[in-house]
């Protein structure tokens, strides 16, 4: 995911996201401060790529392998 994470907020190095290690809050206030987000902006933010990502892990795991 760490990848994806990147990819979705460039402005994350990876020192920034081996510091907030997956902890919402951590990155919620890394949001805040890279993009200047509000607070619900950012929690909204993780939220929307989260579950998005999370929405595709399970469609590929259903999908038939031949």
């Amino acid at each position: 995911m760490r990848g994806k994470a990147k990819s979705w907020w460039g402005k994350l190095t990876d020192d920034v996201l081996t510091r907030v290690s997956g902890k919402f809050e951590s990155l919620a206030g890394v949001l805040q401060e890279k993009y200047g987000y509000t607070r619900q902006q950012a929690e909204t933010e993780i939220n929307k790529r989260v579950t998005a990502y999370n929405a595709n892990i399970n469609k590929e795991k259903t999908k038939p392998r031949h």
